[in-house]
Parts: structure tokens; C-alpha cells; sequence
């Protein structure tokens, strides 16, 4: 696992902004029970995006469902809240990359 300068033990839940959980289910026809799922399962991997990191630390993550759905979560941190900005399911690279780790 490559957490870099990630602290899970800062995070106390979960903050979604409603037009995130809109976007998601029309867009990826994901739910929000689904994506926070992917925090909770084992192989998880997150990395910085320091391309997007410009205002705030930004993150994202390689992970998968309870139903072994795997998917890329892009998320931040704000009030110790885990905040969803966007996922979606892994394409064939990233399923390669993760399948292997």
C-alpha cells in the first residue's frame, strides 16, 4: 500500500455533496453505499494527485466493492471528512495494475 502522506486516522466518515451522488449514479451508475465500500476492502491503494492538488490535497484511490466491483475513487479530505469527488470503474489498465498488486 502506498499511502505517502495520507492519514486514515484523522478521517471520522464521510461528507457527499449531492450533486457528486447525482453525478456518479448517472454518469457511472454508482451508488454512494458502493463507493465508500471500496474504503473498507482489502487490496486498497491511495495515491496524491498532485496534478490536482493545487487549493487542497486531493487523492485518489484503487479499490474495490463487497461484490468485488473494482474502481478508482478521486476524494478529499476536508473537517476530517472524507469527501467524494468523483469514481468510476477501473478501465483495463488500471484493472491490470491493481490485479497485480
Amino acid at each position: 500500500m502506498n499511502f505517502e502522506n495520507f492519514d486514515f486516522n484523522e478521517v471520522k466518515g464521510f461528507e457527499w455533496d449531492l450533486g457528486n451522488i447525482e453525478k456518479n449514479k448517472k454518469k457511472h451508475d454508482l451508488d454512494k453505499w458502493q463507493i465508500e465500500e471500496v474504503f473498507f476492502n482489502e487490496p486498497f491503494v491511495i495515491y496524491e494527485d498532485k496534478k490536482h492538488s493545487i487549493n487542497e490535497s486531493r487523492w485518489y484511490a484503487f479499490g474495490k466493492t463487497d461484490i468485488e466491483l473494482k474502481l478508482l475513487v478521486v476524494f478529499t479530505v476536508r473537517n476530517s471528512l472524507i469527501r467524494v469527488i468523483s469514481a468510476r470503474k477501473m478501465n483495463k489498465k488500471e484493472r491490470a495494475y491493481y490485479e497485480n498488486l
